[in-house]
């Protein structure tokens, strides 16, 4: 038996980079799957390339999107991974908007759908996974407010395990933060920004880094994670390509 069979699935930001890959995997595990995406045409182009999956479009940092996902499909695993693209400039050349775009965007997704989660709340047994970035680890000085945004889903994740524990709800939420990925189209962008900053070319700068994750590398990680409840809840792990490891 698959390791997803019979299990719901759903996919924050599923339409394009690793949640599109997850969308996949998922399937491929065995899993029903519901992505969630703000495009109608690449939630349409999705359901093209992977048919059976069930599609939703919908602004994700929308105070009452979980509510409305939730109608749709309620997920035994639930992945956030919907985002905005950081800005490409050093801190004095940001302003007050561009900084903070991945704290109107990303985490406020991670706040109202573990939120969600915990107060519906989802079927005991099911997992969470919310998508951070290794920039929640080792910074970034380019892209502003991106690697505090992605440390705080971090904080959040495991305040919601706290609760889940406290309440007896049995849910595990984990944190995944993988490293640059050069295939997605964030990837390629943190690359462009990077390179231009270092005055380096896009290929020198891919060759400097020490083993870098494919989004389909990110993939295999979230279903291994989610159908292995010894190696998640609560716990945060990172992932090159060289495979997972535990976040200390």
């Amino acid at each position: 038996m698959l390791p997803l069979t019979g299990k719901n699935v759903v996919v924050i930001g599923g339409s394009r980079g690793v949640g599109r890959r997850i969308v996949q995997a998922s399937v491929h595990a065995g899993a029903r799957v519901l992505a969630v995406a703000r495009e109608t045409g690449s939630l349409g182009k999705l359901v093209e390339e992977v048919p059976g999956i069930k599609i939703l479009a919908l602004d994700a940092t929308d105070d009452d999107a979980p509510h409305k996902v939730f109608a749709v499909m309620q997920p035994d695993v639930l992945v956030l991974c919907a985002g905005a693209f950081p800005p490409a400039a050093p801190l004095h050349g940001l302003s007050w908007r561009e900084f903070a775009v991945n704290w109107e965007t990303d985490v406020r997704i991670a706040f109202h759908f573990c939120k969600a989660a915990l107060s519906q709340p989802l079927p005991q047994g099911a997992a969470v996974m919310v998508i951070s970035s290794g920039a929640a680890l080792a910074g970034s000085p380019i892209s502003g407010g991106y690697a505090g945004a992605k440390r705080t889903q971090m904080f959040i994740a495991s305040y919601a395990q706290k609760e889940a524990d406290r309440l007896g709800l049995g849910l595990r939420f984990t944190t995944l933060a993988p490293r640059m990925m050069p295939d997605t189209d964030l990837g390629r962008h943190a690359v462009a920004g990077y390179s231009r900053y270092l005055g380096i070319s896009a290929a020198d700068f891919i060759r400097s880094m020490a083993s870098p994750p494919t989004s389909s590398d990110v993939a295999t990680a979230v279903i291994e994670l989610v159908t292995n409840p010894d190696r998640s809840g609560g716990k945060a792990f990172t992932v090159s390509g060289q495979g997972l490891e535990a976040v200390p």
